[in-house]
């Protein structure tokens, strides 16, 4: 299973040629990102509030072909690796038929509860939420 993210290049996120200017993309996934844990029950300002986080430990991304102003992209997101604390999301980038990008995010379940920021095991409930949309899960 997957979850898919639309939104609209913005004129802002081009460059001089047009296209989406490449570091981007590594906002629109983190946008994905807080969107997929919002649909699946666990949206950014609540786990704020309770003190957990999501932080990024490594990102990376492939271009294959521009993406242009105006345009509408849809983010397919997917759990590529699940682990006690870390988990790895893939994002692919399409615009219509066109696959334009891909890339994945690294993050580790934090508490924000002490004094620094502490990596804890994934919660039960959220590692269940994950597998149903892990890749070959």
């Amino acid at each position: 299973m997957s979850m898919e993210y639309q939104f609209k290049i913005q004129f802002g996120d081009t460059d001089a040629a047009g296209i989406v200017y490449y570091p981007n993309y590594y906002r629109y996934m983190d946008n994905a990102t807080h969107a997929f844990f919002e649909q699946i029950g666990f949206p950014t300002q609540e786990l704020l509030e309770k003190r957990y986080s999501i932080p990024l430990l490594e990102a990376h991304c492939n271009f294959f072909a521009p993406g242009y102003f105006h345009r509408i992209i849809t983010v397919t997101t997917k759990v590529e690796e699940l682990r006690e604390k870390v988990f790895k999301l893939a994002h692919q980038f399409k615009d219509g038929e066109t696959v334009i990008a891909q890339g994945y995010e690294v993050r580790a379940w934090v508490s924000l509860k002490g004094e620094k920021p502490k990596a804890q095991p994934i919660p039960e409930e959220l590692k269940h939420k994950l597998q149903q949309y892990q890749i070959g899960g």
